[in-house]
């Protein structure tokens, strides 16, 4: 069915808001450099957190007249981290080591930083966007973003070492397995460990984590793993902006956005993980659902805006019910949903926990939930809440007007937390 002309206006405004907030701005794709760069060896270390291989990174080309806006240099490293059943997976990411000095207490932090949703087709990897952080393909076609730079460079030029993960399954063999709590955690606990191997650093430097949304919910889950998964790792402090905590209030906020398509990106990383999410979804989906599927697995943030935009899952299931509802149906599937729940942990570091009053992507009630959790089991959370009115609601304008406010609180935390 043909979208109204002022829908896809929407939908355009929906990237351009993201694009805009994240300071960037469109390019030309880089350059291949990384030929089979992604393609793992035959056998591997299986130690989490082994480099398995490196390359340079390009960075964002300089600005004629506009010296050092990347204050670093930067490595492509391929590293082990973790299936959700504990067996080892290659997986890749992005380290930079400033060139700025730390002038902070002790040894030179590192923060590892998640991206937000960005998408499940390889070529979405952020490791594939440094040198540009816009990509369009014109052949599939495909327009992948990497909005982690106010991270990247605030860090940077504040001396502290930055890793950006991939994700398990971004740019590597298989499925990216989006908001998988296990796995996503798992990333970024690894790329920390990996970060400090490529680096040459010491086991005990200091680290943090970082993201918001998707990178959000990968840095709360890194932060309540840590104590179990890493107990090696020094960690300080965690920035969560706006993260995605308990899937079963997500999915129906999401359904019927300009995002609606990340929907898909959820199910298909369940789907590959758990049968039972497989037999469900082959069950009840319709052809037309079975397709958005397929084709979502492929697909970058933009695409699905413009693909997906404002669209209904109600559209791809065999009873014309939402998938939220069929999820309700099955009990097996719910507890496999619960299994992604961000809480039932402690961190063993300070949070800086943010949540949107009127986000339209990620309800606050659950990001208040995760913040009431974690205080319940005597952690140490800042809990704060931006009080952006609703503004084009379903446009995702209200969940990226409250990433751009609590960037700089959320950065500035960390770093007093590695001055302590």
């Amino acid at each position: 069915m043909r979208r109204p002309s002022s829908v896809l206006r929407l939908a355009a405004l929906a990237t351009s808001a993201v694009l805009a907030g994240a300071g960037l701005t469109m390019a030309a794709p880089a350059a291949s450099a990384a030929g089979d760069f992604y393609t793992p060896p035959a056998s591997f270390a299986s130690d989490p957190g082994s480099v398995i291989k490196s390359e340079p990174s390009p960075l964002l080309l300089q600005i004629p007249g506009v010296a050092g806006q990347w204050p670093g240099t930067a490595k492509r490293i391929m590293y082990t981290s973790s299936y959700q059943d504990g067996k080892p997976v290659a997986t890749t990411g992005t380290v930079i080591e400033p060139t700025a000095p730390w002038r902070g207490k002790g040894q030179r932090p590192t923060v590892v930083v998640g991206p937000g949703t960005i998408g499940q087709g390889d070529q979405c990897a952020a490791s594939k966007l440094m040198a540009f952080p816009m990509s369009v393909d014109l052949t599939k076609p495909s327009v992948a973003v990497n909005y982690t730079a106010p991270e990247m460079y605030h860090m940077l030029t504040h001396g502290v070492r930055v890793f950006v993960t991939d994700y398990i399954g971004m740019g590597t063999p298989g499925i990216h397995t989006y908001v998988n709590r296990r796995e996503t955690g798992y990333a970024m606990l690894d790329g920390a460990r990996a970060a400090l191997r490529a680096s040459g650093a010491a086991t005990d430097s200091p680290v943090g984590f970082a993201g918001y949304s998707q990178g959000g919910g990968a840095a709360a889950s890194a932060a309540e793993l840590a104590e179990t998964y890493a107990p090696d790792l020094n960690v300080r402090a965690t920035y969560a902006g706006a993260p995605p905590a308990d899937l079963s209030k997500v999915i129906g906020a999401i359904d019927g956005t300009t995002i609606a398509g990340a929907i898909g990106f959820a199910i298909n990383g369940l789907t590959a993980r758990y049968p039972v999410v497989s037999k469900v979804v082959s069950e009840e989906t319709n052809p037309s659902g079975r397709a958005a599927l397929r084709k979502i697995s492929g697909q970058c943030i933009g695409d699905i805006i413009l693909s997906f935009a404002f669209q209904n899952t109600k559209n791809w299931t065999r009873t014309g019910e939402p998938l939220g509802s069929v999820i309700n149906r099955y009990p097996e599937v719910e507890k496999v949903v619960a299994e992604q729940r961000i809480g039932h942990l402690k961190p063993n570091a300070p949070v800086f926990l943010e949540g949107g009053l009127n986000d339209d992507v990620i309800p606050y009630g659950q990001v208040s939930q995760l913040a009431q959790d974690w205080r319940a089991q005597g952690a140490d959370v800042r809990f704060v809440t931006n009080p952006t009115p609703p503004i084009l609601t379903k446009t995702i304008v209200n969940h990226v007007v409250p990433m751009l406010a609590t960037f700089l609180p959320g950065m500035d935390f960390m770093l007093t937390e590695f001055n302590r």
